[in-house]
C-alpha cells in the first residue's frame, strides 16, 4: 500500500522557503513549531532531501516529551523513520538526522551513487536505491509502504517536493505563509525543478481549510486525484 504523503513547508508572504544562499530563515513562530511536532508525531516516516540537509542540518526529531511518551505508549520508536532523498549519497555521516535520536534512518541512493559510500551508510541506515540517474521517487514511495509506513510526512526542500507533485505523489499540503518578504528570484520556493509546461500537468488544490497562526495562516490543501 503506498503512504499518505503529507508535505508540510513554512513560506515567506512571496513563496520563499529561504534566502537565495539557502540560508534557513526563521518563518514561523512557536504555535506553529507545536503543530509541526504533533504532525510529524503522528507519522510513521518524515522525508528531506539533501539539500535540506546539507543547509539546514536538521535532526527530524519529535521535540515534545509528551509526544514522545505518546508514541512509546503505542509500540512505536520515539522518533518516525527519518528518510533521505540523496541520488548521489553527498550526505554527511555525522549529520543530525543520522546521529541524533533513536529510531530508523534510511537513505535513498541512485545507482550512480558511489559504491564505497553505500557501502559505509549500511552500517548506520537503511539504504534503498532506486533509479539510475536520479532516485525514482514512486519506487521509493512503494518501497517505503512495503516497509510498513502509511503516513509520510515530507518537510522539504523545493526540488523534492517539486518531484512528488510531478510524479503525482502528494495527498495533502499544508502551508504556513509567514509575515515577511524574502525575494530574489534565485531563492528557492516551495516547488523548483523544472515546472510544468501545459495546464493539464498542475496540480490542482482543494482548501480544506485557513487558520491564523500568530502573524501568518495556515492553508491546509487536498491535492485533487489527476485525470487520466
Amino acid at each position: 500500500m503506498r503512504p499518505h504523503v503529507v508535505v508540510n513547508v513554512a513560506i515567506s508572504a512571496d513563496g520563499k522557503l529561504s534566502t537565495r544562499e539557502r540560508r534557513q530563515v526563521k518563518i514561523s513562530g512557536s504555535e506553529d513549531f507545536e503543530r509541526v511536532d504533533r504532525l510529524k508525531a503522528g507519522c510513521d516516516a518524515v522525508m528531506v532531501g539533501i539539500g535540506t540537509v546539507l543547509a539546514d542540518n536538521p535532526s527530524l526529531t519529535i521535540k515534545s516529551e509528551e509526544l514522545k511518551r505518546e508514541r512509546r505508549a503505542q509500540g512505536w520508536d520515539e522518533h518516525p523513520i527519518r528518510v533521505v532523498v540523496d541520488s548521489t549519497a553527498r550526505i554527511p555521516f555525522a549529520s543530525s538526522i543520522l546521529t541524533r535520536g533513536t529510531g530508523k534512518r534510511v537513505v535513498a541512493v541512485s545507482q550512480r551513487a558511489d559504491p564505497l559510500t553505500v557501502a559505509g551508510l549500511k552500517k548506520i541506515a537503511t539504504v534503498i536505491v532506486a533509479g539510475e540517474q536520479e532516485v525514482d521517487l514512486a519506487a521509493l514511495i512503494d518501497r517505503l509502504g512495503a516497509m510498513g509506513v502509511r503516513q509520510l510526512m515530507v518537510e522539504g526542500g523545493g526540488t523534492l517536493i517539486a518531484g512528488l507533485f510531478a510524479a503525482g505523489l502528494v495527498d495533502e499540503l499544508y502551508t504556513f505563509v509567514g509575515n515577511i518578504v524574502i525575494g530574489g528570484k534565485d531563492a528557492p520556493t516551495l516547488a523548483d525543478g523544472a515546472g510544468f509546461v501545459r495546464e493539464a500537468e498542475f496540480s490542482r488544490l482543494t482548501l480544506v481549510e485557513s487558520t491564523r497562526i500568530g502573524d501568518g495562516i495556515l492553508l491546509h490543501w487536498n491535492i485533487e486525484p489527476r485525470s487520466q
